[in-house]
């Protein structure tokens, strides 16, 4: 699974290191095309910033890392160039979530926006604009990877016929693991606060109305979805599935492009919307959307709030699912006592890694049983909430058996299937797309050895 994971990330991955920019070529070489997959070109300072974000994350290389990134970055591209071909998209609202998410993530981690840009070298809207490419890509890569693999039969004497098959130096090592009950308390929104978004959004549309300016206009100053704003707050045809319910139920509602919406609010703020066509199932729209603020003295009550109970689940007073039940705010963990649930992989147990960062500096040093101290997270609307943790268990790193890791040894069975699928795929796509390659790099030993390579004349 996690050569799986790599293939569908490398595409974004080479673009979040520090600054992206040319990195110094080896040897003082300028920069150049090294491969041309399908009618994409693959620059060594593409390479050479994969290279240097996959070192600055701890990899290590097992041969020459110029031969190994660029083909990764080839096979990426035969992803993306077959992503195309079968005209997959993207959903916009799932997009901007995402983007959402991890910029507030990267935000958290540098401590704030201004640190972020400090650290990188690059400004938030760059990031934005880089991220938004990074993910829209590893999804299509997703989408491609889950056409070509398809369904794969499991059951359990298959997954024990595989456990049993494997060499004992082979058989998967799971990390150590945590579950975790989580509080969370959203801080409200001042009416003022609300009314100010909403007065705001007022007076767009009564500008746009009078004539005095244009929805797009508007959009690129004010718009704080940032993807779209660019676009003057256009957004691509998209079915009702891919728009928040609320948003869909009022945009699909429109049927003149010179009217206005009534402000729509969904879970990522407050929102008008102008109809651009229609076209059967699908619309096109533009929107702008306002996120009202949350004062620092609402977050710094609910912490205090959320102080106090851990304190008296740390005194016995009560008990953490009793409190869970009384005070969080999240109806999914309240609903099973506050247990967070791993989406990856269908369990309550997470890596480290797994756990939103904020979670997992918590925990980290925890015992089981201990409650944490409050602190604030970033929720993936782009939200804030606030939160203690409790360590409900921890399992430490093991080889995996039958008994213990059923779920972990199924999916890395039909990662193995899948695996051998993905690579007759790319096999097949070797012989039948256009791939030149600089000569200097034709030495390489590829993990992929079937490369066809245009001969020049």
């Amino acid at each position: 699974m996690r050569m799986y994971r790599y293939l569908l990330c490398i595409v974004g991955l080479f673009m979040l290191s520090p600054g992206n920019g040319h990195i110094a070529a080896q040897d003082n070489v300028i920069d150049r095309v090294e491969w041309v997959v399908g009618d994409k070109a693959i620059l060594r300072s593409d390479i050479e910033a994969a290279i240097s974000f996959w070192l600055g994350n701890g990899r290590r290389f097992e041969g020459d890392p110029y031969c190994i990134m660029g083909e990764d970055l080839a096979v990426q591209e035969l992803f993306l160039h077959q992503a195309e071909l079968d005209s997959v998209e993207v959903p916009e609202m799932q997009l901007m979530h995402a983007v959402d998410e991890e910029l507030n993530r990267k935000i958290m981690i540098a401590g704030s926006k201004e640190k972020l840009e400090e650290l990188s070298g690059m400004a938030v809207s760059k990031w934005r604009e880089k991220l938004r490419e990074m993910l829209r890509n590893r999804n299509l890569m997703s989408i491609m990877r889950n056409k070509i693999v398809g369904d794969v039969k499991v059951s359990p004497a298959l997954v024990r016929r595989y456990y049993n098959s494997l060499p004992d130096d082979s058989i998967p090592f799971i990390p150590e693991q945590f579950e975790v009950q989580i509080i969370t308390v959203d801080p409200s929104y001042d009416s003022d606060e609300l009314e100010r978004v909403k007065a705001d959004l007022r007076e767009y549309t009564e500008r746009i109305s009078r004539g005095e300016t244009t929805f797009s206009a508007m959009a690129l100053l004010y718009s704080q979805d940032e993807s779209s704003a660019r676009r003057g707050g256009e957004l691509e045809f998209m079915s009702r599935s891919r728009f928040a319910p609320e948003f869909a139920d009022v945009a699909f509602g429109l049927t003149d492009p010179n009217k206005i919406s009534k402000i729509v609010e969904t879970e990522y703020g407050f929102h008008i919307i102008q109809l651009i066509e229609k076209r059967n199932d699908m619309i096109k729209v533009r929107h702008i959307l306002r996120k009202p603020e949350i004062s620092s003295e609402d977050i710094k009550a609910n912490l205090l709030a959320l102080d106090s109970i851990a304190d008296d689940v740390r005194a016995g007073k009560l008990s953490f699912d009793d409190a869970v039940y009384q005070n969080s705010h999240d109806v999914d963990t309240r609903n099973n006592y506050g247990i967070m649930y791993n989406k990856q992989t269908a369990s309550s147990r997470f890596t480290l890694q797994e756990l939103p960062v904020e979670v997992a500096r918590s925990v980290g040093d925890m015992q089981v049983g201990d409650v944490s101290s409050p602190f604030t997270m970033i929720l993936p609307n782009g939200k804030v909430t606030c939160a203690v943790v409790r360590l409900k268990s921890r399992f430490k790193g093991h080889k995996a058996t039958l008994q213990d890791d059923y779920e972990a040894l199924k999916e890395l069975y039909m990662a193995t299937v899948g695996e051998k699928k993905v690579n007759q795929w790319i096999k097949e796509k070797q012989a039948t797309t256009f791939v030149w390659i600089n000569k200097d790099n034709r030495s390489c030993e590829f993990k992929y050895p079937g490369w066809v390579f245009y001969e020049e004349k």
